[in-house]
C-alpha cells in the first residue's frame, strides 16, 4: 500500500555515500516480490535529491551512487502522482552541475530505460563515471518473455554497443538469473554463449529461487537445486574470465583511484571511476584521495596494482 515517498542517502564510509532517488516498482517480473513489498513506482523531488547531493558532497564525500529499485523510472510519483515530472536523464543533468562533487555513479537501470541521451551525456561528463550496471537475467529471448522482462536480447546487445561506442574503456556489469522453471539446457547454454560474446566486465549471478506469491513459483519445470548451482558456478567462472580481460585492457592506463579506509594485510583497496579494484600498501594519507596512477599489473587476488 505504500505510496509516499521519503528521501534518503546513507554513508557507509567516508568514502562513498548512497543516495536514494526512487522506489517500489510498477513492473510485473514473475519472479519478483518489490512491487509487492515495496509499492508502486514513485520518485523523491529533484530538489531535494539535488539537496541531498550537496549534503554529501559538503561532507567531504568524494563519491555518490544513485540508487533506487528501478532508478530508470525516476520522475514517477514525484509529487504523489503517477505521472512523470521528470525523467531519469532530466535527473543526471541537474546533478551534474552540483558544485563539489567528484563522482557520481549509477547503480543498477535497466536496459529499456538507458536512453542514448543518458549515455551520451555520461561520456562527456567530469562527474558521471563509465560505470553502468545492467541486469539482463537471460540470454534467451523465449525466458525473458516467461519472466515478463520488458525488452529482448537486441536491445541489450543495442545498449551494450552504445556505450562501448561512445566510452570504449567502460565497465558494465550484468545481472543473470539461472534455474529459472523450464529453463532448457539450451536456453541456458543460449545465455552463456551471449554473454560470452558481449563486452562486458562482469556479472552477478543469481540462483533461482521460489519466491511466494510470484507468478513463477507456479510454474511447471522446476529446475533441480543440483542443476541451478552447476550453472550459477559455471557463470561464475564466465564472470571472472570476463573481469580478468577487462582488467588486462586496463594495464597501462592512468587512471584516478579513490582509495578506502579499510586495511587488509597491509594493504588498501581503491577504484578507478571505470570500476577497476586496485590495491596498494596501506597508506593513512591516501584515505578519501583521489590519485592518478598508472595500472601495471593483476595480482594472484586478480586486483590491479
Amino acid at each position: 500500500e505504500a505510496d509516499f515517498y521519503v528521501g534518503s542517502y546513507s554513508i557507509g564510509d567516508r568514502t562513498r555515500a548512497f543516495l536514494k532517488v526512487q522506489d517500489g516498482c510498477d513492473y510485473k517480473c514473475t519472479y519478483c516480490t518489490i512491487p509487492l513489498a515495496r509499492g508502486i513506482s514513485r520518485s523523491d523531488t529533484l530538489e531535494n535529491v539535488l539537496k541531498n547531493a550537496k549534503e554529501i558532497s559538503d561532507k567531504g564525500i568524494k563519491e555518490i551512487v544513485l540508487t533506487g529499485v528501478n532508478i530508470g523510472d525516476y520522475g514517477k510519483g514525484e509529487f504523489g502522482n503517477k505521472k512523470h515530472e521528470h525523467t531519469f536523464f532530466e535527473l543526471v543533468q541537474a546533478l551534474d552541475k552540483v558544485e563539489g562533487i567528484h563522482r557520481l555513479r549509477i547503480s543498477s537501470i535497466e536496459p529499456n530505460l538507458l536512453k542514448d541521451e543518458t549515455i551520451d551525456f555520461v561520456a562527456n561528463s567530469n562527474i558521471f563515471v563509465p560505470h553502468f550496471h545492467i541486469p539482463l537475467q537471460s540470454g534467451s529471448d523465449t525466458l525473458l518473455k516467461r519472466m515478463k522482462r520488458r525488452y529482448l536480447r537486441r536491445v541489450y546487445t543495442d545498449r551494450v554497443s552504445k556505450i562501448k561506442q561512445v566510452m570504449p574503456n567502460a565497465c558494465i556489469g550484468v545481472d543473470v538469473i539461472v534455474g529459472f522453471p523450464g529453463e532448457t539446457e539450451e536456453e541456458f547454454m543460449t545465455t552463456v554463449n551471449f554473454l560470452k560474446d558481449l563486452d562486458i566486465s562482469y556479472l552477478h549471478v543469481f540462483t533461482y529461487s521460489e519466491r511466494a506469491n510470484t507468478t513463477a513459483k507456479k510454474m511447471a519445470n522446476a529446475i533441480p537445486i543440483n542443476i541451478r548451482r552447476e550453472r550459477s558456478k559455471q557463470l561464475q567462472i564466465l564472470s571472472e574470465k570476463k573481469r580478468r580481460a577487462f582488467y588486462e585492457t586496463q594495464l597501462g592506463k592512468i587512471k584516478t583511484v579513490l582509495f578506502e579506509a579499510e586495511e587488509n594485510g597491509g594493504v588498501m583497496n581503491g577504484f578507478t571511476e571505470n570500476y577497476v579494484k586496485v590495491k596498494t600498501p596501506f597508506d593513512p594519507t591516501l584515505i578519501n584521495q583521489t590519485v592518478k596512477v598508472k595500472l601495471t599489473a593483476i595480482d594472484t587476488d586478480g586486483l590491479v596494482n
